[in-house]
């Protein structure tokens, strides 16, 4: 095999779920079509760190050129609500809803002994910070159903303290489809919790 394309495939294996058959695959297709295309990959890779860069308010990825995410120093969105998400691909899930209009704050990842990530290396300080700066009235704690999810919710519950500030978790449950039989327990647990009047 040609250097050139074992060395594709290689760095395409370091992909997170890229396995050897699926990054040869890539590979090959990339091999297959014009230059042109492999070459707009290429163009795109080589542009993505100097383009992009973290918000020192929110964490969010923003366009380099921008000083704040734009979904902070909108007008229309409410800085009194703030959503904490783990990384800021959880932001587009919730924007996809269109159901909401506060502001986010992205923590970079999840308390997790085990892989050697503390709440010292998340943005937790930042956000009791923007409580305070941003005087805001709602929490919202939009962490994965995990046990890293639910440490750090709990985490930052604590460093907020007897802040006047609503700390709210998303709604835990059984998704729209789901028959009970094949629900897990955990699953069935907040659902039975969460349950709404009629």
């Amino acid at each position: 095999m040609p250097p050139a394309l074992t060395k594709l495939i290689d760095a395409l294996g370091n992909l997170p779920g890229v396995g050897p058959r699926t990054a040869e695959r890539y590979a090959y297709y990339l091999v297959r079509r014009e230059p042109a295309k492999a070459e707009q990959l290429a163009a795109a890779l080589t542009g993505l760190h100097s383009g992009i860069k973290y918000c020192p308010k929110t964490f969010a990825l923003i366009a380099a050129d921008h000083d704040v995410s734009p979904l902070y120093s909108d007008p229309r969105r409410d800085r009194k609500l703030v959503a904490v998400v783990a990384e800021p691909l959880d932001i587009v899930a919730l924007e996809k809803t269109n159901g909401f209009h506060g502001t986010y704050h992205v923590l970079g990842g999840l308390v997790s002994p085990i892989d050697g990530v503390g709440p010292e290396q998340l943005h937790i300080h930042e956000l009791v910070q923007r409580i305070d700066d941003d005087e805001v009235e709602e929490v919202i704690l939009a962490t994965n159903a995990s046990v890293e999810g639910e440490s750090t919710s709990l985490y930052i519950q604590q460093q907020i303290g007897d802040r006047e500030v609503k700390v709210t978790r998303l709604a835990r449950g059984l998704p729209i489809g789901v028959d009970l039989e094949y629900a897990d327990q955990i699953t069935l647990s907040r659902a039975l919790e969460g349950r709404q009047a009629l």
